[in-house]
């Protein structure tokens, strides 16, 4: 009979909108009740953040205490979180879950913090402050999109994940670049994955995808619909208010947060008492969580290991219960 520690970490991966949440709270509810009891370790760079809450769908009071959660909300929104940091902090929350008997559940959609946790990430070079500072001059003087073809002349492979517009990352690979010669993507690639924290045999990937795209728009425009009924302005408008905070920062470049932060700048510039272009500002939401939902399929398709689920069929999540339990019963060598 396998036991904690032998059993392999699940992970469930998939676009933002597939289903996720519901597939690992319903996992977690029937290995509970075969007394296998499940920890959630998330894999999501915008739930880090303290006091995002509405446009990141983060899980409920009432589902994290269904299930216990990890690596939510242990950011202010001031500061950065590194895809090294997760890996240091998901390996030792596995040691610590299994040490409860319990296992852990992987979940998310940040696919560059799987990567790093499944193939290992070689030491970046650290910030370079004049470097930098002349990336930022030569932006302020070009601007974003000439710097982001020019990191698509040194760097293809990292320019195609990002968008011309995505300042902060794109200023990172330059850095990246100039400091060490070598492509920053060159860095998230182990051909052997000798140094990954969780190797192939300790792990299985299931993964939430849609046959068809046209479902996965759908639900992204429901969601966002929700979250501004649900007052997602009101929390970036408040995030404003402590002053601190600027568009430049990780946080508040998350999907959904810099569309409504930029859409808040221009009515600031109109007349004092414009309305918010909210039908713009959802159109603009709604293609920009698209896009990110490309992208994550795209590092998904990369991963040939992983055991996909058609999240658009029916009984999806059953389907996602029953592979996961087969999985489970397999005896580990």
């Amino acid at each position: 009979m396998s036991t904690p520690d032998t059993l392999p970490t699940i992970a469930l991966a998939g676009p933002t909108a597939s289903g996720k949440t519901a597939g690992a709270l319903a996992l977690a509810a029937v290995l509970g009740k075969q007394g296998r009891p499940v920890e959630i370790i998330s894999v999501d760079s915008a739930l880090v953040y303290r006091g995002m809450d509405i446009g990141t769908a983060k899980p409920t009071p009432e589902e994290r205490a269904a299930v216990p959660h990890h690596l939510i909300d242990i950011r202010d929104p001031l500061q950065a979180y590194s895809a090294a940091e997760f890996v240091q902090d998901a390996t030792r929350l596995i040691t610590e879950i299994r040490a409860r008997g319990a296992l852990p559940l992987l979940v998310g959609g940040t696919m560059l913090y799987f990567k790093a946790l499944f193939d290992g990430i070689d030491d970046m070079p650290a910030a370079d402050p004049e470097v930098r500072a002349k990336i930022e001059a030569q932006a302020a003087e070009q601007g974003w999109p000439a710097l982001h073809a020019e990191l698509a002349r040194v760097d293809p492979v990292t320019a195609a994940r990002l968008a011309p517009g995505d300042s902060q990352r794109i200023q990172r690979a330059l850095e990246v670049w100039h400091v060490s010669g070598q492509p920053l993507s060159s860095f998230h690639t182990t051909k052997t994955g000798a140094n990954s924290a969780l190797p192939e045999s300790a792990r299985a990937l299931f993964s939430l995808e849609p046959d068809n795209r046209a479902w996965l728009h759908e639900r992204i425009a429901q969601r966002f619909d929700a979250m501004l009924a649900g007052g997602f302005i009101d929390e970036v408008t408040a995030l404003r208010a402590r002053g601190d905070l600027h568009p430049d920062l990780p946080s508040m470049r998350c999907v959904g947060y810099r569309q409504v932060w930029e859409e808040l700048d221009f009515q600031a510039s109109r007349p004092a008492g414009t309305p918010l272009n909210t039908a713009f500002l959802r159109e603009r939401g709604i293609a920009a969580t698209r896009q990110l939902a490309k992208r994550q399929i795209t590092w998904l398709r990369s991963m040939p290991q992983r055991h996909a689920i058609a999240c658009d069929q029916p009984h999806a999540v059953a389907h996602l219960v029953q592979a996961v339990l087969q999985r489970l019963e397999q005896r580990t060598p």
